[in-house]
């Protein structure tokens, strides 16, 4: 094997307190649970960071010396992270989304995988597909949500593949390389990619695997695509503006029914945009993945990821809903909104994952293995 190669034993078991506040600590469990960097890299660094510009600089020394060291696969994901937490703005975003990709590919050049380009509008979709070991089990349909790229999964789709399933991974509309290169801005009608995919590959009795937002996204495909007989979401709401406190929630409302304030809400919330904090983050990534100029247009997106718009009613496969006991993101009242919205389904299979478990966490990050057995089994 060459030496620039990965040698990979898939996930480490475990959540880990690299940083005291969650919005670098769960980043960091993130690349380390996912199998894409080394615990003796990032044990130490979280107390060397106290800032996005903190973190940028210090995921970019980590990328530096581990290419010094050909470690391609850990360079990789160090450039991702610090992409992670750079604004748009910000040429460096997208040089280290560059070199993310460039030293992806370059780790995983010997494995047997497909990399796909799939005609979509007035782009492509980009996608990486797996074949299965031994005999096929059936066919995964996989992808992320507010903030993840395709690559971040890779290691998910080979276990999956390792245990008799095809695995195609891919990019929609507002993700990765369908956005930055082609351009295709978010788009809750999640079935019009699942769709192109099905047809463009000449699938059908597929199972559709979302993680995190794309767990949404996931049922709400399935509502409006029959050839997905199989659904399953990890860590997603069923109405993202319902996660806030109901008083908080009813503020907001009542100020966009409030037309004659949206321009003050606009400028109000590009003040919030500029702040180098996490409002800050997920204001410009939500601008970002809508490719929208004010906040207010990209908000409105988000208030459509809705109870109404998944249509759960529709959904009358089989359906498994995976949440953490900790998510820091979606709280746990979700999950049983969700469970009882499945009027319809064929059958509904529910857990949520605990921290005796390690699993605790959004997309269970801290267990990783454990969440995919539980969804092999599940299918078997």
């Amino acid at each position: 094997m060459d030496k620039n190669h990965y040698q990979h034993n898939f996930f480490p078991l475990g959540y880990y307190s690299f940083h005291r506040k969650q919005v670098f600590n769960f980043q960091l469990n993130r690349g380390y649970s996912l199998g894409f960097t080394r615990f003796e890299d990032i044990e130490k660094v979280g107390e060397r960071i106290h800032s996005f510009e903190d973190w940028k600089n210090e995921m970019v020394k980590l990328a530096e010396k581990a290419l010094s060291k050909n470690r391609l696969l850990n360079a990789a994901y160090y450039y991702r992270a610090a992409e992670f937490y750079t604004f748009e703005d910000n040429a460096e975003k997208e040089l280290f989304y560059s070199k993310f990709i460039q030293y992806f590919q370059a780790s995983i050049q010997e494995d047997k995988n497909e990399r796909l380009k799939i005609p979509y509008q007035k782009g492509f979709l980009p996608a990486i597909r797996i074949p299965q070991e031994g005999k096929k089990l059936g066919t995964i349909l996989l992808y992320g949500g507010f903030d993840s790229f395709l690559e971040e999964w890779y290691f998910m789709m080979k276990y999956l593949a390792s245990n008799g399933y095809e695995v195609i991974g891919f990019e929609g509309p507002g993700q990765g390389a369908a956005l930055r290169e082609y351009r295709l801005p978010f788009d809750i009608e999640w079935e019009k990619p699942v769709r192109t995919i099905l047809d463009f590959l000449h699938l059908s009795d597929i199972a559709l695997f979302g993680l995190s937002m794309g767990g949404w996204l996931c049922i709400r495909a399935a509502a409006f695509e029959p050839r997905v007989q199989r659904v399953i979401a990890s860590g997603h709401a069923i109405d993202y503006m319902k996660c806030y406190p109901y008083l908080i929630r009813a503020i907001h409302l009542w100020f966009l029914k409030q037309k004659g304030m949206i321009g003050f809400m606009n400028k109000m919330a590009m003040l919030k945009a500029k702040a180098y904090n996490i409002q800050g983050w997920m204001t410009r990534q939500l601008m970002y993945i809508t490719q929208k100029d004010n906040p207010m247009e990209a908000f409105e997106i988000w208030l459509a990821m809705n109870e109404k718009n998944i249509h759960s009613e529709k959904v009358t496969q089989d359906v498994l809903l995976l949440s953490g006991s900790d998510d820091h993101f979606i709280p746990i009242k979700m999950h049983q909104k969700q469970v009882e919205a499945m009027v319809n389904a064929s059958s509904v299979t529910d857990r949520i994952f605990t921290k005796e478990e390690h699993a605790q966490n959004h997309c269970q990050i801290g267990n990783i293995k454990l969440l995919l057995d539980t969804i092999i089994n599940w299918l078997k």
